[in-house]
């Protein structure tokens, strides 16, 4: 029964050529978009290497505070607030600092411009990189002051062309560091992993930054599991009274997010900062939804016309016996087949479009694939619009009157 079904679904398609290609064009390119869109959202925030432990890595991002003389507000934490009131959390596996610039370098008489990391020794325990060459720098090498360096790829095509760069000396901000480690790109959308060079924090060109309580540095933790982030993030906020007690604030706000918290708080937080993944959430399925049933609408029209042309054939077809079920189980096959095929369509669609999108540059270092997570999106998404949009025409449908049907006519 399945074949019939299928063998008269395609020839409904290929008789009536027009609304087949709109109803496929209307399916292929909303999932073009949702896809693309997730694809983005799928490489900065799901588990990706080097970033393979996100689901219980938080940072504290971003920081508000006032005093007697000034306001600072929304800015990165500074090294002296994350150095003294951060690494004792409870929970904490690891914890590391970093703050990030650009340095400039001269190749050849050429300006190279590179995105600079000072770190740490724990910085390379928490992100897992692939190195091409050589090891990460090691705390010891932090607290030695030792001018060493890890680069990306690119960078060390753009100093040593196609050669080994282990053990060679690059020069950046004025500085010059022995190469230890050499590591795969890494996406600008992973600005926690992200950069071109990274280097020890105590090679600064002075120690201020030991003193700031606000500036540029960036703290991340890794915690024992994704359960104890809640006890953390609780424990972090209860100190806030007695830091602001402490360092002569009238107002303090910071926590402890992760990086879609810090994006709902930067989006929906306004000036307190406070997570609102709720709304941020909402507002991205409330969006999806919308796009996806204005085309789910147009094609139910698209179906009910059909059915308006093909009435004097179902007509027919319940004159001689055929039930109202079967009459449905095959308009319902047809539109599944007609969606799975723009389903296909969309997927190939955003496969190229993401690879041109990689392949541009416009995201500096991103790679993106389709991986098992979106093509499981695509398929339930091509299912919504075969379900949501064949069951309303194949109810009508089941309702036509055989003597109605043969006139030509809906009732």
């Amino acid at each position: 029964m399945l074949k019939n079904y299928l063998k008269i679904a395609w020839k409904v398609f290929l008789r009536r050529k027009f609304f087949t290609f709109i109803s496929l064009f209307g399916i292929s390119f909303t999932l073009v978009v949702l896809l693309v869109v997730t694809a983005i959202l799928d490489q900065t925030f799901a588990k990706f290497p080097p970033e393979v432990n996100q689901d219980r890595t938080i940072g504290c991002f971003a920081l508000w505070k006032t005093d007697s003389n000034s306001t600072y507000g929304g800015g990165p934490p500074g090294y002296r607030f994350l150095d003294r009131y951060t690494r004792d959390l409870p929970y904490v596996e690891k914890h590391s600092f970093y703050a990030a610039g650009d340095a400039y370098s001269f190749v050849n008489g050429e300006r190279i411009v590179s995105s600079l990391k000072r770190t740490d020794g724990a910085f390379w325990q928490i992100l897992q990189f692939e190195f091409l060459e050589g090891s990460p720098f090691s705390e010891e090498d932090n607290k030695r002051a030792n001018f060493v360096a890890v680069i990306n790829e690119a960078t060390r095509r753009k100093f040593f062309g196609d050669q080994p760069a282990v053990g060679k000396m690059i020069e950046a901000d004025g500085q010059r560091f022995r190469v230890v480690g050499v590591v795969a790109n890494v996406s600008r959308l992973r600005w926690v992993a992200f950069s071109d060079i990274w280097v020890p924090i105590s090679t600064s060109k002075t120690d201020w930054y030991q003193k700031e309580f606000s500036s540029n540095y960036v703290g991340i933790y890794l915690v024992r599991s994704k359960a104890d982030i809640p006890a953390v993030q609780d424990e972090f906020r209860s100190r806030l009274p007695r830091i602001m007690e402490a360092e002569g604030f009238t107002e303090l706000a910071v926590s402890l997010q992760s990086q879609f918290e810090l994006l709902s708080s930067r989006l929906f937080g306004g000036r307190s900062g406070e997570s609102r993944v709720g709304i941020l959430l909402t507002v991205l399925i409330l969006n999806a939804i919308l796009f996806m049933v204005l085309p789910a609408i147009n094609m139910i029209n698209i179906n009910v016309s059909r059915i308006m042309e093909r009435a004097s054939e179902i007509g027919i077809r319940k004159a001689f016996g055929a039930s109202s079920v079967s009459l449905v189980a095959q308009f319902v096959v047809e539109n599944v087949l007609l969606s799975i095929i723009g389903g296909m369509i969309g997927l190939a669609g955003s496969y190229l479009i993401l690879a041109v999108i990689s392949r541009s540059g416009l995201i500096q270092y991103a790679s993106f694939t389709i991986n098992y997570r979106i093509f499981a999106y695509g398929l339930a998404l091509a299912a919504f619009f075969g379900l949501f949009s064949g069951v309303y025409p194949a109810w009508r449908m089941s309702r036509l009157h055989p003597v109605h049907a043969l006139r030509g006519g809906l009732r």
